[in-house]
């Protein structure tokens, strides 16, 4: 099949890629001369596992291009994708300029019967605002597709090769059959639905994601003032075929693209319908809160004396494996810490450029290796659960910091980790491994 990939942010990039993985023809635009420019040089922009090498193998088959000329591919493609951004804006509604606009300049360029698809996140009701635009600026035949995406960074190869299942949002029967040919390679889960269904099923499922994310860490903190062990009861509660082990690890909370995107824009959709999203509204605040527990912890460690003391900080990025910063915990853990005189020391193998770039504020000492981020530190926070972090030798942390206090905000390490070490160590739920600080910690004010 011939394919036009509008868009070449994560979504857009990993399926035009295994699109032509496996064996269609993928014109991949953006209007970012830069980011063509760096493709077609065989570099990748963003940080994907796999997705370099796949690009480059698609390429020499000759069944990926990049461009900046959407009219050029439009012409030469039976079916459009969009996948660009739908940032939020500051109510928290989803931000369609950049579809629309995208929309209106497919109309413009078509020369024939196409299959419209929207992988973008957008409302209910976008799809057919979509389709009125683009008949306002065309004469061509087209149908409209809801396709919506459910990849995850750092394993979004796998999640687009490889889906749990395809999501088709359709009214033309034949538009759904070719998206259903277009899919059987990859899943035989294939559900065909309204495409107000289609849409509403992204921004449901990533709502009940994060709805677990914000339980187990409320169970979590709980856990800390019974003295029961939140990864215990994890492992049992996601025995139970009801409830499931996926995204019942209590942390410092979700952060990324999607999930604070999504669950502010599904509460947005809410109010315009005249309803309100209680649930969604306490797991927002819940998630809010939850990054706080690290400054809470410090707080409660060195009192009035936090400020002045230096700290090591392990990890920017919302999760491991990927660059993105966006909405990182990190971000706001060491703003505060700054902001209270807080010398921080930071490290990531792979977002530090990312979040440097983001950060805007002095007062971050940045750091080339993990050691270097806790050489001298008067304690060292760990923010994400990166590999390299949890093969560390303790005995040799424990030297190299000026205090042997260590916050685990992932819960990466076990009690056998810590065996033989004079560590602090405060965990996320997780009471019975903490020494030090067992008082309550106190609640601070923002």
């Amino acid at each position: 099949m011939n394919i036009a990939i509008i868009g070449t942010g994560y979504v857009g990039l990993v399926s035009g890629v295994c699109y032509a993985k496996l064996g269609h023809r993928v014109v991949c635009v953006d209007k970012d001369p830069e980011k063509i420019a760096v493709l077609n040089s065989g570099g990748i922009p963003i940080y994907e596992p796999g997705l370099k090498e796949m690009a480059a193998e698609s390429r020499l088959a000759g069944h990926l291009v990049f461009t900046t000329d959407l009219a050029f591919a439009v012409r030469r493609s039976d079916i459009i994708m969009l996948a660009v951004g739908t940032p939020p804006l500051p109510s928290g509604e989803a931000n369609l300029a950049y579809i629309d606009q995208a929309a209106i300049e497919i109309a413009e360029a078509m020369n024939g019967y196409k299959i419209v698809v929207v992988k973008s996140t957008v409302p209910v009701g976008t799809n057919e605002r979509l389709a009125k635009l683009m008949r306002s600026r065309t004469i061509m035949r087209f149908d409209s597709v809801s396709l919506p995406e459910f990849l995850r960074e750092g394993s979004a190869v796998e999640d687009t090769l490889r889906p749990d299942r395809i999501i088709v949002g359709a009214e033309c029967e034949g538009a759904a059959e070719q998206m259903i040919r277009l899919h059987e390679p990859l899943t035989e889960q294939i559900i065909v639905t309204d495409i107000r269904s289609a849409e509403m099923i992204k921004y449901a499922s990533n709502a009940f994601l994060a709805t677990k994310i914000s339980f187990i860490n409320e169970i979590a903190n709980i856990c800390e003032k019974v003295g029961a062990d939140v990864t215990k009861v994890a492992e049992g509660m996601g025995y139970d075929k009801r409830i499931g082990p996926s995204f019942l690890k209590a942390g410092i909370g979700y952060g990324g693209s999607c999930f604070p995107k999504d669950t502010r824009a599904l509460i947005q959709i809410a109010g315009h319908v005249d309803y309100e999203f209680k649930l969604l509204r306490s797991v927002v605040e819940v998630n809010q809160d939850q990054r706080f527990n690290v400054i809470r912890k410090l707080e409660a460690i060195f009192g009035s004396e936090l400020p002045g003391k230096t700290i090591g900080v392990w990890g920017l990025a919302f999760k491991p494996n990927t660059d993105d910063v966006r909405d990182s915990p990190a971000l706001e853990i060491i703003r505060h810490l700054v902001d209270r005189g807080v010398k921080a020391k930071a490290y990531d193998p792979i977002a530090l450029p990312n979040f440097r770039a983001i950060f805007g504020k002095e007062g971050v000492e940045w750091c080339n290796k993990a050691e270097e981020a806790a050489q001298g530190a008067d304690a060292l926070i760990l923010l994400t659960e990166w590999d390299e972090f949890a093969g560390v030798d303790l005995a040799r942390l424990q030297r190299v910091l000026k205090q042997p206090i260590l916050i685990d905000g992932r819960n990466l390490f076990k009690e056998e980790h810590l065996a033989g070490t004079d560590f602090a160590y405060y965990s996320v739920g997780r009471p019975s491994l903490s020494k030090g600080v067992k008082e309550r910690m106190p609640v601070l004010q923002f």
